[in-house]
């Protein structure tokens, strides 16, 4: 799935700069001397960030993204050409390259999600935010849709990733719960929906039964 991505679009802020040098600092020193150009990506989480938290001052409030001046900030800071900067933003498909909604939804569609009913967490976006489109944003700045392909939680499928948090085995009717929960800015429980612990089987515990029985664990 093509990210959608324009380097000259007309929303782009003039001028950026991170608010502490200290957090910068802190990053780069994670890596070798001669390899600070690594932190590329944990400082173009760390703008995307920074952009989104200023932006949820806004009405309508925008989630994080990452505008071309913090990428040629980025590129001076790390002493890098900015193509290379542009062209680790623009692969990884963590970074959002426009602006987005105050709540990111990316709704895994891949086959073990399909085979699980992920039309029906579709179908329920749609009838609550009104979103069908990729990159489609809700008129009032709260949702972005965006469907994605594997998030890495198949055994927990249905699963949509909302900003940082995955909320896994969904039904239409969770999902309506936790979208209108979102609009009144009330933010759900995370992780599994159905009561099951992590990616535990449906069965229950298949090992350590003894130690799970202790610990009060149980089959949803």
């Amino acid at each position: 799935m093509k990210k959608k991505f324009d380097l000259n679009a007309p929303y782009q802020p003039k001028d950026f700069k991170f608010k502490g040098k200290k957090k910068v600092e802190e990053i780069i020193a994670r890596y070798p001397k001669g390899r600070q150009q690594s932190a590329v990506m944990p400082l173009l989480d760390l703008a995307q960030r920074e952009v989104g938290a200023d932006g949820l001052k806004l009405n309508p409030p925008v989630g994080g993204w990452i505008p071309r001046a913090a990428m040629d900030h980025i590129a001076e800071v790390l002493d890098m050409p900015a193509m290379r900067v542009y062209e680790v933003a623009s692969f990884y498909s963590m970074y959002n390259m426009e602006p987005v909604g105050k709540y990111l939804l990316q709704v895994c569609t891949t086959t073990p999600c399909w085979l699980c009913r992920s039309d029906d967490i579709m179908k329920a976006v749609k009838d609550t935010t009104g979103l069908s489109h990729n990159y489609e944003t809700t008129k009032d700045g709260y949702f972005t849709l965006i469907e994605v392909e594997c998030l890495g939680a198949c055994t927990n499928a249905p699963m949509v990733q909302i900003n940082d948090d995955f909320y896994e085995d969904l039904t239409y009717d969770r999902m309506v719960e936790i979208l209108k929960s979102l609009q009144n800015d009330e933010i759900p429980e995370k992780g599994p929906q159905n009561g099951r612990l992590n990616a535990m089987a449906k069965g229950g515990p298949t090992s350590l039964e003894e130690q799970a029985k202790k610990a009060g664990i149980s089959a949803a």
